[in-house]
């Protein structure tokens, strides 16, 4: 894996949370609260969630290892949610920004929040933290739908066409 596909996959991930979260910026407070049998509830706990993995694992790759971390609480509006995602897409894309091709093929070491010891592949990790987010969006695509604010295509593939 190298630093431009990498680069890609953070430009797809940043376009699909901005067609996610513009989207949920058209429902109403009630919606954006209502519990849901997802894994991580409703609106506000499956985007909670997917900010906190991106901010978790670009904090583990900078040599971190937090033992705690974001809860649905902590965003009481849509708008304290999208105020912190905006200031995460910073840091992120300033991350990014700074890998090598030699960076991403090196291994890193960090605690998991029960306080294990783990190694991966710096690369197989930002991959995942991509990976992982589709997922989420696609479970806050489905509510969103039901609430009649669809995201639309979420697709990489869409995203490249789109960039041309």
């Amino acid at each position: 894996m190298n630093k431009q596909d990498i680069q890609l996959l953070y430009q797809y991930n940043q376009w699909a949370n901005k067609r996610i979260l513009d989207r949920t910026e058209n429902v109403t407070t009630g919606q954006f609260l209502k519990p849901a049998s997802y894994p991580h509830g409703g609106l506000r706990g499956t985007l909670t969630h997917t900010l906190f993995a991106e901010w978790l694992w670009r904090r583990r790759w900078q040599g971190e290892s937090p033992m705690s971390g974001m809860k649905p609480e902590d965003f009481p509006t849509f708008a304290a949610l999208r105020a912190r995602w905006v200031e995460e897409d910073k840091a992120l894309n300033s991350f990014i920004g700074g890998l090598t091709d030699e960076k991403l093929n090196a291994s890193f070491q960090y605690k998991t929040m029960r306080g294990d010891q783990m190694e991966n592949i710096l690369w197989q990790a930002v991959v995942h933290v991509v990976n992982h987010g589709t997922q989420h969006r696609s479970e806050t695509a489905a509510m969103l739908t039901e609430f009649k604010h669809s995201p639309g295509d979420i697709d990489l593939i869409v995203f490249v066409r789109e960039m041309g």
